[in-house]
């Protein structure tokens, strides 16, 4: 089974992002997103590493509360600052 986690693009260098998603932040790798535009406070999805599809902020929003369920971690927000997200 692949997992891939829904991430909100904080800072963008070329093509690496600095992403976060509840309170944690990993560089990701934009590579294999080369024909789409990404900005900063996008969300994506990524997978070991790599942003592999842009995604809404209330589709973001969707999979983390089904995360959220499964895991007993609804009380953290998606993003520092986003509790609306």
């Amino acid at each position: 089974m692949c997992l891939a986690i829904p991430m909100k693009i904080t800072a963008i260098d070329g093509f690496n992002a600095h992403c976060e998603a509840k309170g944690v932040e990993r560089d990701v790798s934009l590579f294999m997103m080369q024909n789409d535009t990404v900005e900063i406070g996008d969300f994506v999805m990524v997978h070991v590493g790599y942003a592999i599809e842009k995604m809404t902020p209330q589709d973001a929003r969707s999979a983390w509360e089904l995360f959220d369920e499964a895991l007993g971690t609804a009380d953290i927000p998606l993003t520092s600052g986003d509790e609306h997200v």
